[in-house]
């Protein structure tokens, strides 16, 4: 854009301009007499699409979502629809999470594609994302819009662009997206909407999407153990209040307790720190509830509803929040093991996962006669994957290790509705047999080895923060470690230069798209990934250590000294 070049400063003086509202206008007049910190951080470049679409704290500015910032991101992808799909109706449903300002953003955005002449579905209320991707394929819409942050601080927002196959934007439309949304001026908007082409959804929509839910996601036909498992679930004030509940009761689970505090809906997510299920501290008045009701599994979702966390009773009966490796272990092995049970493995089938994510998904998928296909950070492109073999092999289920995962491919995204109802079926099964979720992956990890997985997030705000954390993966990437946790480094994958460094020289990796990520491999196996966040100001170590186990006693000892092997890599590293 022609402001490139300019100064923070130059920049929002341009804001003082009759193109923008009075709003506006004045608190960008605020912004410059404060002389503070934040009018660098507001105006010194624009909102960029990372691995989850555009996310930002919420504000004027450039680098803030706003008005305008959503306008020209719906602007250029009305122009890129059109030249898309020159002479024809064009359709793109439109969601959105329980965020502040959310669903004024879903309408402004509504706005701007009708302007264009595109139809538009809009959900009447709050909706979970994984609705929104199986809308997009249900009503054969061109693409789709969500406007959610995850689950990112209350002072966030975000939005995320789909195409027509229900799954996240990815190469060559994300980037010609990304092409035209940048040569949009802020005067070249049109916000002007036609009411006439907006088609309303909501409640008739969510029993369709429950019942392909219900359709895809179970396997015992007699509802083993349904009627004697306790759950406890949560949405932690986030969008799944509308589904998950509904869809238990209707496969058929008779005790759910619901958290009811967290089952109203807010952006402002006021009985939590941080509304990510990834966090114990997020479960904490689920797990409360569960000492109450003796529940079995403890279930909770992030604002819009593709994560879920999820927590059993360990060896010694006490509720234990699992790790995304580790719930996704549970439903993938379980999901091949029933494939299998009815001979519908014949050797053409996949799984999805992602370089960040456990290497236990190659060892499971090898067990089984399946393919285990690697990807970037994010589950879009988990959703090319699905796009890409369309014809030639059959996707049967996917995750990553941040808490996500979706069964079979009616969602091309992150789907806690239907993992949810898959983790309450294994439990149930698990319970009646005699055993739990806990044991059962322990019987897994005695057949694959035992992986353990730890999560160092480095956090480094505004300009300066994303300055420190490129040049820690400069540093990474120019003074790779010699040794981790006492063994000597293996092997050392660049996906920004894609090569990997081997004991007898370098080869050339180019299956998977260039991206800022390193990952070391030491001679014993363990795993250690280096990655910036493309959502938040932070630098993400992953760290994964492995060993063998032949029983539960051997789990808990193992547990330990995996433990602190991990602890040893954060030393090793700094963290």
């Amino acid at each position: 854009m022609i402001t490139e070049n300019l100064s923070p400063l130059e920049k929002a003086k341009l804001w003082l301009g009759e193109g923008f509202d009075e709003e506006t206008r004045n608190a960008v007049e605020m912004l410059i007499k404060s002389g503070s910190a934040d009018l660098d951080d507001s105006f010194y470049r624009a909102l960029e699409f990372g691995t989850g679409g555009m996310r930002g704290i919420m504000g004027v500015g450039t680098n803030r979502l706003n008005k305008y910032t959503l306008g020209q991101a719906t602007q250029g992808l009305a122009n890129y629809l059109l030249q898309q799909f020159p002479g024809e109706e064009i359709k793109v449903a439109i969601a959105y999470d329980v965020r502040n300002n959310s669903k004024e953003f879903g309408k402004l955005v509504a706005d701007v594609l009708t302007a264009n002449g595109i139809k538009v579905l809009l959900f009447k209320n709050h909706r979970p994302t994984p609705e929104l991707s199986f809308t997009v394929r249900d009503k054969k819409c061109n693409a789709g819009i969500v406007l959610t942050a995850s689950h990112n601080p209350p002072e966030y927002n975000g939005y995320k662009v789909y195409w027509n196959d229900g799954a996240q934007v990815v190469p060559p439309h994300d980037e010609n997206i990304i092409k035209e949304v940048y040569s949009i001026e802020f005067d070249k908007i049109k916000f002007n909407g036609n009411d006439d082409l907006i088609e309303w959804i909501g409640e008739e929509q969510d029993d369709v999407y429950i019942d392909a839910c219900i359709e895809h996601s179970l396997y015992q036909k007699d509802r083993t153990g349904y009627d004697d498992l306790n759950i406890v679930f949560t949405s932690i004030h986030g969008t799944t209040y509308t589904t998950v509940p509904k869809a238990l009761e209707k496969a058929g689970f008779k005790k759910i307790d619901l958290v009811k505090e967290q089952m109203i809906p807010s952006g402002n997510f006021p009985t939590v720190e941080s509304p990510n299920p990834e966090e114990p501290a997020a479960l904490e008045m689920a797990m409360s509830l569960a000492r109450i009701t003796n529940a079995d599994i403890v279930i909770g979702t992030d604002p819009d509803g593709d994560r879920l966390g999820i927590a059993v009773r360990n060896l010694d009966g006490e509720m234990q929040l699992l790790n995304g490796n580790q719930c996704n272990t549970i439903l993938t092995y379980y999901i091949l093991d029933q494939w299998k049970k009815a001979g519908k493995i014949t050797g053409k089938e996949f799984i999805g996962s992602t370089i960040v994510t456990s290497d236990i998904f190659f060892d499971i998928a090898e067990k089984f006669g399946v393919e285990c296909k690697a990807g970037l950070t994010g589950f879009k492109w988990i959703g090319k994957m699905i796009r890409d073999a369309e014809g030639t092999e059959k996707f049967v289920c996917g995750g990553e290790e941040s808490f996500g995962f979706m069964t079979g491919d009616f969602v091309r995204d992150k789907d806690s509705c239907g993992s949810i109802l898959l983790a309450c079926e294994i439990a149930a099964w698990c319970k009646a047999n005699g055993s739990s979720m806990f044991q059962y992956l322990i019987d897994i990890y005695k057949e694959t080895g035992m992986y353990y997985e730890g999560l160092i997030n480095v956090v480094k705000k505004g300009r300066t923060g994303a300055e420190e954390i490129q040049q820690m993966m400069v540093n990474f990437r120019e003074n790779p470690p010699k040794e981790i946790a006492g063994s000597p480094v293996a092997e050392i994958r660049d996906y920004k230069e894609q090569t990997k460094t081997l004991a007898h020289g370098k080869e050339t990796m180019d299956d998977i798209p260039k991206s800022n990520v390193l990952i070391y491999y030491t001679e014993d196996g363990t795993k250690v990934c280096v990655r910036p966040s493309g959502t938040e100001p932070k630098i993400k170590f992953y760290v994964s250590v492995k060993d063998q186990i032949a029983s539960q006693n051997d789990f808990k000892q193992k547990l330990q000294t995996l433990g602190a092997k991990i602890d040893q890599v954060k030393t090793d590293l700094n963290l």
